[in-house]
């Protein structure tokens, strides 16, 4: 006995049954390896372990789901971020989020959220061979609908990979009329800046702000008496003389080059910063953990920014 294949990634529990396999065979499949359970009524057919990362599983999820709708639906909101590629951070990703045109009726199930509303065609691509929001509707419609320093993580890589611009997506915000979450999503593309590169720098900077201090330039050059760059870092506060730095492990990554040790890349960064206090500029440094705990970062900065006043 075959089992039907009407999809080269994904078997449905339905189409099995339609091919007359019974729930103990595809039990047994799954037990061999042959199958690996997705979610509920879906197998995969690749015989690799599933992605344990949420945002990886959730990929797959929305490709299986949408593919076994019985009525068309775009992808949206979460869900378009993800298969756009864009960092989701914050969020649940338990539900597949689509949206259907009027006079639809919202909800959807407890796998399926079901958004209702107008989507032009100017809002729409194509993903994975899904239809989906794009990148511009995607980035409003998650500023509209998740807290702001989750959105804030979306709008900031859409924008510095190019996918939008500022302009576009005030103007999809005007394009939508008025729509539950317009104001939120207005104060998002506000504050939203390409220079931002990373989760951890997006939500430094939302931080900063919910902290009341000074806004900071992004990507800052610091430069010797001669002109030469001394140090790139990711915050600065001219006025106070003072930068900040998100040590994130991907930063050290980031600086390793091919051949070099660890420890020789922690090393050439000590003597960065070393520099840097040479020649009077104070250093403030964070990392993930203390992105939870607020007033460890504004305590640092703000003793920063006191030394740099001397």
């Amino acid at each position: 006995m075959t089992a039907p294949d009407p999809d080269p990634l994904f078997l449905r529990r339905a189409d099995a049954l339609a091919g007359g396999f019974d729930d103990a065979e595809l039990a047994r499949m799954v037990r061999r390896g042959e199958l690996r359970r997705l979610q509920r009524g879906t197998y995969a057919h690749s015989p690799a372990e599933l992605p344990t990362d949420a945002v990886a599983r959730h990929r797959l999820t929305v490709l299986a789901t949408i593919r076994g709708l019985r009525s068309p639906a775009v992808v949206s909101h979460l869900s378009a971020a993800v298969l756009h590629g864009l960092p989701v951070w914050g969020v649940r990703l338990d539900r597949v989020h689509v949206t259907r045109r009027p006079p639809t009726n919202g909800s959807g199930s407890r796998r399926l959220h079901q958004h209702v509303g107008r989507v032009p065609d100017e809002h729409l691509t194509v993903v994975d061979g899904l239809a989906a929001t794009s990148v511009t509707r995607t980035v409003v419609d998650v500023a509209r609908s998740t807290p702001f320093e989750s959105a804030v993580v979306v709008a900031d890589r859409a924008l510095r990979m190019g996918g939008t611009t500022r302009q576009d997506l005030v103007g999809c915000i005007a394009d939508m009329g008025r729509v539950p979450g317009t104001r939120a999503a207005a104060r998002v593309v506000d504050f939203a800046d390409p220079l931002s590169e990373s989760v951890g720098e997006s939500r430094s900077r939302v931080l900063i702000h919910r902290l009341g201090l000074a806004v900071p330039d992004l990507q800052v050059r610091v430069r010797r008496r001669d002109g030469s760059i001394m140090a790139r870092c990711d915050f600065g506060w001219e006025e106070h003389r003072t930068v900040g730095e998100f040590d994130g492990q991907v930063k050290y990554g980031r600086l390793h080059r091919p051949g070099q040790e660890p420890g020789e890349v922690v090393f050439q960064e000590k003597r960065r910063e070393d520099e840097l206090r040479d020649h009077r500029w104070q250093v403030a440094r964070w990392t993930w953990d203390h992105l939870d705990r607020p007033r460890a970062v504004g305590g640092r900065l703000l003793r920063a920014f006191a030394r740099g006043g001397r």
